[in-house]
């Protein structure tokens, strides 16, 4: 799943039974409670009303249900978090709780099974939905991770900022390493939707009760009291009546309050289709924009010192679709594989690249910046260009020698390469936040904050330590090709740096290869792609 950089959103949701629902708001209830304990444990569960709205519009096809049960854990005196990781794919996940002892921060193991991926702690809380006749009409149980955009302080003395990420991870399956916590004092809120609600379907017009319970397990593992592991929420559910036109527009008017949900709506990955000019970050807020001037340039890249280190995941999300005539709107014989490619840093230096722009043209010279163990600027080098992409859907400044992507021959030798070979940096996916130095809160996280309009004269762009850019290959000239290619076995080549025009820690970490199997015939072809580390992704 996909996150946009932004504050929790306001505006109603609108989702479809069977579809998750998104980030809940912490209004306040609780808060007196939390900040008078004295000795508050580890995580105290609290509703932050006692009674909660839920609207529900039937559409005759479809039932959409806006639930917000106000659920939320609140930290005690000391930061609740836990670390998870694996030394390999092929090894099991092995997570770790920090805590304090005698005022020094001891890791703690959590037994062993308890993570079994990076999306969180499974099953952490129960939710039993009943009806005024106390009959269950739904019960589920949902995955809590701590880390969230709404997050906020609920007692006064609590530390003015959390450093806790704004996502759980695990959307990307190689990745290595998460962290998860809720700063002292703030709030998290807790999931309120299974993973499949179709169960949610039962709930019709009227009042329902909602108990909520952390599970026994959890409660053991982390000291909390069974008298702070359950709250309760009184539901009304109403009856909308909106036509499907005014329905449209609100799932639409949704859909721009949130950009990401838009995209995993419309069943795409990452970056392609968020371009919009007016609200990319670069293009008003200074902070966000390099200086309008050319930098100092070194004679080389410093050989001290922290720099990046770009490494390329094996491709994922790999399938077959026909082309479709753009103007008919009738497939046209043609066959495509899309895939997913990620490339991450996991140097000691962020990788930052500004572009001045080349006065009255679309084209930026690039210089790729570097820094001393005390994070101070020592200089720059010219690591390529970056060009104006105008068409829709884009709409921002790409960098061109980011990655590269190329179908190869069984025996390794070049079949097809991706159109794509421009990128606008950005933080997509948290591939491992527990190697040192790894940016838990990234800045720019989507489109939105790092690509720029076409009015700015610099930009500025960033992949951070621990840190992935994801792009999906979907559309023809980005996918490959494959309508003239024989059945047979291909590698998928993703190729980091491609150039060597950007300075790293490793260059022989560049390349992923991921194997597949094309299949089929003319008329219909298919892909078979092999697990590679013991991942099927």
């Amino acid at each position: 799943m996909v996150d946009v950089q932004g504050g929790p959103r306001r505006r109603r949701r609108w989702p479809v039974i069977g579809v998750a629902v998104g980030a809940l708001v912490l209004t306040g209830a609780g808060v007196g409670a939390a900040e008078a304990a004295a000795a508050p444990p580890s995580l105290t569960f609290v509703a932050a009303a006692k009674t909660v709205t839920a609207e529900r519009y039937d559409s005759g096809e479809e039932i959409y249900l806006s639930l917000d049960l106000g659920l939320h854990v609140i930290a005690g005196k000391d930061p609740f978090e836990v670390r998870a990781t694996r030394a390999a794919y092929d090894k099991p996940i092995v997570a770790t709780r920090t805590v304090k002892k005698n005022g020094k921060n001891v890791k703690v193991k959590l037994p062993a099974g308890t993570v079994k991926d990076f999306s969180g702690l499974k099953n952490f809380t129960t939710i039993t939905i009943t009806d005024k006749a106390g009959k269950t009409v739904a019960k589920y149980a949902t995955t809590f991770c701590g880390n969230s955009y709404s997050s906020a302080r609920t007692r006064r003395d609590a530390p003015a900022q959390t450093p806790y990420p704004t996502r759980c991870g695990g959307e990307n399956p190689f990745t290595l390493g998460s962290v998860w916590g809720v700063q002292a004092g703030w709030n998290s809120p807790i999931a309120d939707q299974p993973l499949s609600a179709t169960g949610l379907s039962k709930l019709k017009a009227g009042k329902y009760t909602a108990t909520a319970t952390i599970a026994a397990k959890y409660r053991k593992m982390f000291a909390i009291p069974a008298a702070k592991a359950t709250a309760k929420v009184t539901v009304n559910v109403v009856d909308l009546k909106i036509d499907d036109e005014k329905l449209a527009a609100v799932r639409a008017a949704d859909a721009t309050e949130d950009p990401g949900l838009a995209v995993r709506a419309a069943g795409t990955h990452r970056h392609e289709g968020e371009g919009d000019a007016s609200r990319q970050v670069s293009s008003y807020l200074p902070e966000f924009r390099a200086a309008a001037s050319r930098p100092t340039t070194l004679a080389a890249a410093p050989k001290a010192g922290p720099k990046p280190d770009l490494r390329s995941l094996p491709a994922w999300g790999i399938s077959v679709s026909e082309g479709v005539n753009e103007k008919t709107g009738r497939t046209d014989g043609k066959w495509y594989v899309n895939f997913g490619a990620t490339v991450w840093n996991a140097g000691t230096s962020p990788l930052v690249v500004d572009g001045f722009r080349r006065s009255g043209t679309g084209y930026m010279d690039a210089y790729q910046y570097f820094f001393d163990t005390k994070g101070k600027q020592v200089g720059s080098r010219p690591a390529g260009t970056l060009q104006w992409d105008p068409r829709e859907g884009h709409m921002h400044w790409h960098f061109t020698d980011f990655a590269q992507y190329n179908l190869l021959k069984a025996d390794k030798k070049f079949a097809v390469r991706s159109g794509k070979e421009a990128f606008c940096l950005a933080n997509t996916d948290a591939v491992d936040y527990t190697i040192p130095g790894a940016k838990w809160r990234p800045d720019n996280t989507s489109l939105e904050t790092s690509c720029g309009a076409n009015t700015v004269v610099a930009v500025r762009e960033v992949l951070d330590v621990g840190n992935g850019d994801t792009y999906s290959q979907d559309r023809p000239g980005q996918s490959f090709d494959i309508t003239n290619l024989p059945n047979g076995t291909y590698w998928i080549q993703v190729l980091a740096n491609p150039a060597k025009k950007l300075s790293e820690l490793n260059l022989k970490n560049n390349t992923a290869l991921r194997k597949i199997i094309l299949g089929g015939t003319a008329k219909k072809r298919t892909v078979t792609v092999p697990k590679v580390h013991g991942i099927a992704g």
